[in-house]
């Protein structure tokens, strides 16, 4: 994502589908209470069925403090779709470390955004959601793992899903693939997503960019393949913050994968990332028109 913030940053202001079928564990969006879906889901899910991006949303994924994710069906199969919290719920407390070093053209956006105003709150929230589909775009595009998105690429196809993120489900319907954090793996499968793990890692410091929340709660285990997931706190080299989330990120990585039965220290993780970026750059994939 470009590091000007402008005013492109405006403010963008059916009911959901039954569906007989739902994977196991998981609630239909019918089943939810309205206090769980709330204006901002209902106002959002309508804007993308009727603008084409979704046709059906299928049940909930996933409830955290920041989004909620749901599975959905659309034009280009089964999808993730992913809907940050209202801007006024969200905490954007601890956000100014990843902010740091942007610059902001517009001097009135730049006080609502540090005096926290509402406005304030809702240009934070579309820059949050713009920044996820531009990282998922360039990382996807190098040729990373990770997931397709399915809108874009674009500011203007962004700013339609305002407050929403959709890209493809790694997975499937029945069977979301599940975080590392969240699987038993063999002593050989431990090894082979560790690998995977770190160089992920170097290969996005390749591209000039620290992930700045890179553990196993944020990729996902799908046919023995590691993909990384949640990108909106992406970090350039601009951030002045940009050596310490990085080494950051080694850390959150080595002992997040304890559980799996691997001791690999921070500090050796780091040294290897930061050897492997040395290295050859993933194929990258063409955008097909």
């Amino acid at each position: 994502m470009s590091a000007h913030w402008d005013d492109e940053f405006a403010e963008f202001g059916q009911k959901f589908r039954r569906k007989t079928r739902k994977p196991q564990g998981r609630r239909k969006i019918a089943d939810l209470t309205g206090s769980e879906t709330g204006d901002v889901t209902d106002d959002t899910v309508r804007r993308l069925l009727d603008l084409g991006h979704i046709t059906e949303v299928v049940c909930e994924l996933k409830s955290g403090k920041e989004a909620t994710a749901y599975i959905a069906q659309g034009p280009k199969g089964t999808a993730l779709l992913k809907i940050y919290r209202d801007s006024a719920a969200r905490s954007f407390k601890n956000d100014a470390v990843y902010r740091e070093g942007q610059v902001i053209l517009d001097q009135r956006a730049k006080r609502a955004m540090e005096g926290r105003s509402r406005k304030g709150l809702d240009m934070l929230q579309e820059g949050w959601v713009m920044a996820e589909y531009a990282h998922l775009w360039q990382l996807w595009q190098a040729g990373l793992n990770v997931p397709e998105p399915l809108v874009g690429p674009n500011v203007k196809t962004y700013a339609e899903t305002v407050p929403a993120v959709l890209m493809r489900l790694i997975g499937t319907e029945d069977q979301p693939a599940p975080r590392l954090s969240d699987v038993r793996l063999t002593p050989a499968e431990a090894r082979d997503a560790w690998e995977q793990a770190v160089t992920g890692m170097a290969q996005m410091l390749k591209l000039g960019y620290a992930h700045g929340d890179y553990s196993t709660y944020n990729l996902l285990w799908w046919e023995n393949t590691v993909t990384i997931i949640d990108f909106p706190q992406l970090t350039t080299r601009q951030n002045p913050n940009f050596s310490e989330l990085l080494r950051r990120d080694a850390q959150s990585l080595a002992v997040s994968f304890r559980k799996h039965g691997l001791q690999e220290s921070p500090e050796q993780t780091l040294r290897e990332v930061q050897r492997r970026a040395l290295g050859p750059a993933p194929e990258p994939r063409v955008l097909l028109p």
